[in-house]
């Protein structure tokens, strides 16, 4: 059985992703976990303390999330009603991605499917503060779907690679779980620096290649920022899943670490999955 978690703020963007989530494995039988996390709208040091003016005030906020969790879950039921599908609710004082990365290990959650939550238009993907930080320290694979993205079969998936990673099957094990189900095609590409692949990098490619077998097609890109790499091979080619590996030596990491996340330019809008090498 599959465990995903799908954490929600209530808003139309969150019940977007959850949509995704519940069509994406329809045919798979699944537990999937709602989650909101909350923090009293006053929050200061007294209520920690028990002071008069903050007592009872976590409780009516923890009353509203779990109230609003319920109803989320009798929607699913009702809307979607699929035997396949078990929904537990969970309700928390926390930090989103503190209690994301408490839950992934306390229910062995294999991926975590939610809203950019900074999602500006339609045609871009703006990774909002709370995104980015369960991405970063989540030990399983995270999917972001973007606002108001409209469910559509993966047929084809684009998986950018430097080749500086190894993998092995459980590593891609989610990704692999939607190639098959969906009967995918993943798109590898390497963009070329202009120099041959090193050894240890030819040994990765001939590890993905033996992964993915006939599974994948690979292409060497020219040389260009990978954003722009991106984008020029979805001008040629319909992509309906962008992949990446998160690891601190490569550009993924990059892309979190550096100021370019404040204006981050995956100028698509298509669902991005992020796989920690773990």
């Amino acid at each position: 059985m599959t465990r995903i978690l799908l954490p929600t703020d209530f808003s139309a963007n969150a019940l977007n992703a959850i949509t995704y989530a519940l069509t994406l494995y329809k045919d798979v039988k699944c537990t999937f976990y709602l989650l909101n996390s909350y923090m009293p709208p006053v929050y200061h040091t007294e209520y920690l303390m028990g002071s008069p003016a903050q007592i009872g005030l976590g409780d009516v906020v923890q009353q509203k999330s779990m109230s609003d969790l319920k109803e989320l879950k009798e929607q699913l039921i009702r809307d979607f009603n699929n035997p396949l599908h078990t929904f537990i609710t969970h309700s928390a004082l926390n930090v989103l991605s503190s209690e994301v990365t408490r839950t992934i290990q306390a229910e062995g959650i294999d991926i975590v499917i939610m809203g950019t939550q900074g999602a500006t238009g339609a045609k871009e993907i703006l990774l909002g503060t709370n995104t980015v930080h369960v991405i970063k320290n989540a030990q399983c694979p995270v999917m972001a779907i973007p606002s108001g993205f409209e469910y559509e079969i993966p047929e084809q998936v684009l998986f950018p690679t430097d080749y500086e990673v190894s993998l092995n099957e459980q590593k891609l094990s989610q990704l692999l779980q939607i190639v098959r189900i969906h009967g995918s095609l993943i798109n590898v590409m390497h963009v070329h620096t202009g120099y041959d692949l090193n050894p240890v990098q030819r040994k990765y490619k001939e590890q993905l290649e033996k992964i993915l077998h006939k599974k994948a097609l690979f292409h060497d890109v020219p040389s260009n920022e990978i954003t722009t790499a991106i984008n020029n091979f979805q001008l040629k080619q319909k992509i309906n899943l962008l992949v990446m590996v998160q690891n601190k030596h490569t550009f993924l990491e990059r892309l979190f670490i550096e100021p370019v996340i404040k204006k981050i330019g995956f100028h698509v809008n298509i669902p991005f999955l992020v796989i920690p090498q773990f």
